[in-house]
């Protein structure tokens, strides 16, 4: 039996496609939003630390499963299958709520130099930098409605280099820990600037939900209280509540479905059951991420597309970005570590921008809570990783050391990239994706630099001993994935123009970190928020003066 058609189907439940069908729906427009994975809830997801981590990247424990979802990566060891528990596989949660429902939640707005890395750092050689094509005081508004819509905590009145906003944040900072008392003083003795970490985690009751209890559980787990706040927990209930929204989970989307005219009237997708349904609808609203975002244009072909929805100009799935963390640890002959969640507490955003001889920088904090069995990933190299010494160094150490770490601003890369493997297929049949390429020289330049100033804070503040985590070239994906749909005027330069609609298709839009430009030097979160509540209400203007209807 045909399904009812809609007005708007939203493909992924995550940051970006929860917002938008809450915008929609709540606008009066039918929506049927698709989610690869599951809706889980606490109960679900016992504090188990290895299931949970699975040892490498933050919310595997969430999806997508290995057997159906694979991947292929390709670096100087050749083509290989990767699956979700690997690194390479650059994943993010797939399940209801996305990477919301498990992240760190850090709630940073970008800079208003974030938007113009071109223009205030001129053209890298070897790299894609380019401005947006909107500017920060374009997002403000947004970023302040995600902010006191969703839940935002903390207290960034310290940070004399943020861009200027209109409200403060709705609730205060969660209480300092050890850690930031360790590192404050320090900060300001270096002339630094420190402040408390805004988090989408409330810190009070907020909205209906309940308040942190300071677990160290947190990054990668599910909130048990709800208190960490994430489209699951917020515009997704509300979108149901309206009445005009469905959300089907388990439902793999294979391709927008497109007429003979090369507009879209739907997609195809298989339901719980396996089974190959599609779904009409006068909007189409792809919100998967990065990586799946990509993917599904490029599996899209047409007489009109033959290299994928979007991809006349060959820019779909480039500039894959992410961020590098560069990080420094110090090893104290005093007890730093209290057991208060979530651990993040502190910032600085002093080398954001500045750097003499550096396009960009990014903002360094302390680390959340590590568990004991990820200990081994701050182990100094001149300690064994197995035997004797390494359990006196653990016994002697958990206890007595801060990471401080950020994520630098990459410079994005046309070669670092998403593509539809011309073999590989997942478990439906459809073309995984394909991911290449390598970060720009000048990205690992800063991670040093950084990583020297982590380790000066550390040193500030009494560290008896420091040393600095070894950075990668290799390619940046994961969590923090963007830019592979890129936002621009120029449609031989981009994939969307700046209310997130694909240049070729008037009805087709991407509203997740896909369409970011750069990728600033902050987690990017509150950003793919603001941004899908701006790009809604874009959409609902055009919708009203009929411009995308069918």
């Amino acid at each position: 039996m045909a399904l009812k058609h809609v007005n708007a189907v939203v493909v992924g439940a995550g940051a970006g496609g929860g917002v938008v069908a809450k915008e929609l729906s709540t606008a009066g427009l039918t929506v049927a939003v698709l989610e690869r994975g599951k809706w889980y809830s606490a109960a679900d997801c016992r504090k188990d630390d290895l299931r949970n981590q699975r040892i490498t990247v933050l919310g595997n424990a969430f999806g997508p499963d290995d057997e159906r979802n694979p991947r292929v990566a390709v670096d100087e060891r050749g083509e290989q299958i990767v699956y979700a528990s690997e690194a390479a596989y650059s994943n993010n949660a797939a399940c209801v709520g996305g990477g919301t429902f498990s992240y760190g939640a850090m709630a940073w707005r970008y800079l208003e130099k974030d938007f113009r890395m071109r223009s205030s750092y001129g053209a890298v050689a070897g790299s894609t930098l380019e401005d947006w094509p909107i500017s920060y005081s374009d997002l403000e508004p947004y970023y302040e409605k995600a902010e006191w819509e969703m839940g935002v905590s903390g207290d960034d009145t310290g940070n004399i280099f943020k861009a200027p906003r209109q409200k403060p944040l709705p609730m205060p900072p969660l209480s300092a820990n050890k850690e930031h008392l360790t590192l404050e003083p320090a900060a300001r003795r270096l002339g630094l600037h420190p402040f408390y970490i805004p988090m989408l985690r409330n810190s009070v009751p907020y909205n209906g939900r309940r308040s942190c209890m300071r677990c160290r559980w947190c990054v990668g787990f599910a909130c048990e209280l709800s208190a960490r706040t994430g489209t699951h927990n917020t515009v997704i209930p509300a979108a149901l509540a309206t009445g005009n929204c469905e959300l089907r989970t388990n439902a793999m989307v294979r391709e927008i479905l497109l007429d003979g005219s090369g507009r879209a009237k739907g997609v195809s997708y298989y339901d719980a059951a396996g089974h190959l349904r599609e779904q009409t609808a006068d909007l189409v609203i792809v919100c998967g991420g990065a990586v799946e975002s990509a993917r599904l244009l490029l599996n899209t072909k047409h007489k009109l597309f033959p290299n994928g929805l979007g991809n006349r100009y060959d820019w779909v799935g480039r500039n894959l970005q992410s961020h590098t963390y560069p990080a420094a640890v110090g090893q104290f002959d005093f007890d730093t570590y209290d057991d208060v969640g979530p651990g993040a507490s502190i910032a600085i955003c002093d080398y954001n921008h500045g750097n003499p001889g550096f396009a960009g920088g990014g903002m360094l904090a302390n680390e959340f809570i590590r568990l004991p069995y990820q200990f081994l990933s701050l182990t100094p190299a001149w300690v064994s990783r197995w035997g004797p010494e390494h359990k006196e160094f653990v016994r002697t150490a958990y206890k007595r050391t801060i990471s401080v770490m950020g994520p630098v601003q990459e410079m994005p890369v046309f070669d670092a990239r998403v593509q539809a493997d011309p073999k590989v297929k997942d478990y439906w049949g459809i073309p995984v994706a394909r991911l290449s390429g390598h970060k720009h020289p000048h990205t690992l330049e800063i991670a040093r630099f950084m990583a020297g100033k982590a380790e000066a804070w550390l040193k500030e503040a009494g560290a008896a001993q420091t040393w600095r985590r070894p950075v990668s070239n290799a390619l940046s994906g994961g969590q923090h994935q963007a830019g592979t749909c890129r936002m621009g005027n120029d449609p031989k330069t981009s994939v969307v123009d700046k209310d997130c609609r694909v240049h070729d298709v008037d009805n087709v839009y991407v509203i997740d970190a896909s369409v970011h430009v750069t990728n600033g030097g902050f987690n990017p979160g509150l950003t793919i928020l603001a941004n899908a509540f701006r790009a809604s209400n874009n959409l609902l203007q055009a919708w009203k003066g009929t411009r995308v209807r069918s």
